[in-house]
């Protein structure tokens, strides 16, 4: 492998960039003509201009143009694309990731959880919604990164649900393909890390607890995870190596699994490099990216298990509201990242955080030989990090990294609708006494409905009883207007869709209230403040 291409942008092309240059590989960025000016798109050895991200075709031209032998696809975008896997590979290139076949029957997800039930994998229950009941997920069959998913917990609100999953699922991976699972009020989100060749090997590297998310998207990862002890660490990794045999795996890719005291269930295959693959490497010593170009190359698995050895938490720094989660857009008038810790970038000071892409500014990971200083250190990285000109999540990182229940192990993916951001946290003494593994074994407690996190991002600026204006809370895209002047609308009735980043935000009614005028019509582009909709009471 002498030249490389990286189907992709942002963080992960710079961090797949510094792996070729250890290995003496050079490289060839893509960009689209929104996006030359990105920092990716400066800091390869050469540049081609494509007219999408989401066109394997045109990969597949930049590729030769640059005269490359190897294409990596990142995370996102076709990452898991058996199309483009195979229009690399009829080129004669060498596709830095799984084979065809294994991205389909990984990536079809229903196809994915039946080949895990043959293998002895522990599934969810999956169907139509009369089949699986209520509450339940409706999920891209592509793709991932929360993209595509909605909680519907009554039958009324299904075919909403699913068309805009539909529309997600369309806009971020091309395939609009959707389906029903069982939706679990209180898991935490277990995944496992594999390394597997074209001889045979499959090795497990540990697991990753990443159970703080919001909007289905995570926040926080650590490795290894405070729920897991020795024996079921070894059953989580017999389960996914096996199902990863069982699809004829290489390359690195993740399966991920939801947990119940002691009770797992498979989710779905990553096919590809995660974004917080970092704390793995951090406790393993291996170095992923450049396993799997090795790997692509040809070469073995040279290890089989690893012993993990200390703790290393992520966060992900994004420009976002800190409360509700919207994404926002602004130009970085100033950027301070942290020393002393592993920082994972993709954008610098003076670049502009758009809405077309995903708004992520940086990752930042700290190890220590305990959780406790893992988590020492990262919360002093984040208190050096400064960020001026746009709205970012760094006071929820700092509140999150000093939570008591964070800090005891104890949260759920429900943690952030349970714990309003920025809120006061509980007293610290409980929760460490709750956080004891013997109480693992207890049974669950009464299941009731998490606050409903889409919703409370949707009410964001629409203020309290007073308030007579809707306005779009970030820049975006007008996808939807749902009422007309006139209309009587209910507390919390959609009024717009707005899309930003590829994802849906529904802006809702403060109150129950009628329509006086709608400001705004379906394919709008908005600035965030717009006035989209006006009401009275």
């Amino acid at each position: 492998m002498r030249r490389l291409l990286v189907a992709n942008r942002g963080e992960i092309a710079l961090r797949i960039f510094r792996a070729c240059r250890v290995e003496g590989v050079e490289t060839v960025a893509v960009a689209a003509p929104d996006d030359r000016g990105a920092l990716h798109a400066e800091s390869a050895d050469a540049l081609v201009e494509i007219s999408s991200y989401l066109d394997p075709a045109e990969h597949v031209r930049a590729a030769r143009e640059a005269g490359v032998d190897a294409v990596h696809p990142g995370y996102g975008f076709l990452s898991e694309s058996a199309e483009l896997a195979e229009a690399v590979l009829e080129a004669g290139l060498t596709w830095v990731g799984p084979p065809p076949a294994a991205l389909r029957a990984g990536g079809d997800k229903l196809a994915a959880k039946e080949t895990a039930r043959a293998a002895g994998v522990p599934v969810l229950e999956s169907g139509t919604p009369e089949e699986v009941g209520f509450p339940l997920l409706v999920k891209a069959a592509a793709g991932g990164g929360g993209r595509g998913m909605r909680v519907v917990r009554a039958p009324e609100e299904l075919d909403e649900a699913i068309a805009a999953a539909r529309r997600e699922a369309a806009a971020a991976f091309g395939d609009d393909s959707v389906f029903c699972e069982r939706y679990l009020e209180r898991p935490r989100h277990v995944e496992i890390q594999l390394l597997a060749d074209r001889h045979g090997n499959v090795s497990a590297l540990g697991e990753r607890d990443c159970s703080i998310q919001r909007r289905h998207q995570k926040v926080l990862e650590e490795a290894p995870s405070p729920a897991l002890d020795p024996e079921l660490r070894a059953r989580m990794s017999d389960a996914a190596v096996a199902f990863a045999r069982a699809i004829g795996y290489e390359s690195a890719g993740t399966v991920e699994f939801v947990l119940e005291g002691r009770d797992f269930w498979f989710l779905e295959l990553n096919a590809r490099i995660q974004v917080e693959h970092p704390v793995t490497e951090l406790v393993t010593g291996v170095d992923i990216v450049r396993e799997q170009l090795r790997i692509a190359s040809g070469e073995a698995v040279s290890f089989q298990g690893t012993d993990l050895r200390g703790d290393a938490v992520e966060v992900r720094l994004y420009a976002e509201d800190p409360r509700s989660f919207l994404p926002q857009a602004g130009r970085l008038e100033r950027l301070r990242l942290p020393d002393g810790i592993r920082v994972d970038a993709g954008v610098r000071e003076g670049d502009e955080i758009g809405t077309a892409y995903d708004p992520m500014i940086a990752k930042l990971i700290a190890a220590g030989n305990t959780r406790g200083e893992a988590l020492d250190r990262l919360a002093q990285a984040l208190r050096e990090t400064e960020i001026g000109g746009v709205t970012t999540n760094l006071p929820l990182l700092r509140w999150l990294v000093a939570h008591p229940l964070v800090r005891a192990g104890r949260v759920t993916t429900a943690f952030l609708t349970e714990n309003p951001p920025l809120s006061e946290p509980p007293a610290a003494a409980p929760a460490a006494v709750w956080s004891d593994p013997w109480r693992l074994n207890l049974p669950s407690p009464p299941s009731r409905p998490t606050p409903d996190v889409d919703a409370a991002a949707g009410g964001a600026g629409s203020g309290g009883r007073e308030q007579s204006q809707v306005v779009a809370p970030m820049p975006g895209t007008v996808i939807r207007v749902l009422v007309e002047p006139g209309d009587t609308v209910a507390a919390r009735q959609p009024l717009v869709v707005l899309e930003a980043m590829k994802m849906e935000t529904p802006l809702v009614s403060p109150y129950e209230a009628t329509v006086r005028a709608v400001r705004v019509g379906e394919g709008d582009r908005v600035a965030g403040g717009a006035l989209l909709v006006e009401l009275e009471e």
